[in-house]
């Protein structure tokens, strides 16, 4: 991810957090795998997820759907080694980021989302992440609708905008490195 980090494989693992299922397809938690069927060609099951290949610049990157529900995510890492990749990413949704922002992260806790605490648990906290806004929650919604339910048309067209724009955002982590890519990305907000 550095340009001065020596690299192994130079393989990057971006794991994009999700439901599987038609049922949540659309829904708020699912914005990492949104974000991953943005990048990917096509999809391989393989064990308990599925996969996808790409190609940033030099980087070969490995695009990965746990397809257990979001608190299980981190049980990927009973079939992938996370010693083999250069880098790990993670891409989820934030219902504490306003709807039209990203926020990139090189570390950190949970925050209360259970499917990075899952991660979390086999990995560590120290791997950078992208924290997809889908906030404010309404107070008068508790936490669980709120984010399995599905955006309004309007929202749809401000998701659709901050996911391309996360997509540049994994691409100058990669190509530039993360302190370049959270100083250029982390003010931006999209509106209609």
């Amino acid at each position: 991810m550095k340009k001065e980090k020596r690299r192994k494989n130079n393989i990057i693992l971006v794991i994009g957090l999700g439901n599987p299922g038609p049922r949540y397809a659309f829904t708020r938690h699912n914005v990492g795998f949104m974000f991953l069927d943005r990048l990917a060609n096509n999809w391989e099951k393989r064990y308990n997820f599925k996969e996808s290949k790409i190609k940033i610049e030099n980087s070969k990157i490995l695009l990965v759907k746990p397809m257990t529900y979001m608190n299980l995510s981190g049980e990927i890492f009973n079939y992938i080694n996370p010693e083999d990749f250069d880098d790990i990413i993670v891409v989820y949704d934030d219902v504490s980021i306003p709807l039209g922002k990203i926020r990139i992260r090189k570390k950190g806790s949970d925050g209360g989302h259970n499917g990075l605490k899952s991660i979390i648990s086999y990995i560590g906290e120290q791997f950078p992440r992208i924290r997809i806004g889908v906030g404010p929650k309404p107070k008068e919604i508790d936490l669980v609708n709120f984010v399995l339910s599905e955006f309004s048309n309007k929202e749809l067209v401000i998701l659709d905008k901050i996911l391309n724009l996360a997509i540049e955002a994994l691409n100058c982590i990669i190509t530039e490195g993360i302190n370049k890519a959270m100083s250029k990305y982390n003010s931006i907000e999209v509106t209609e």
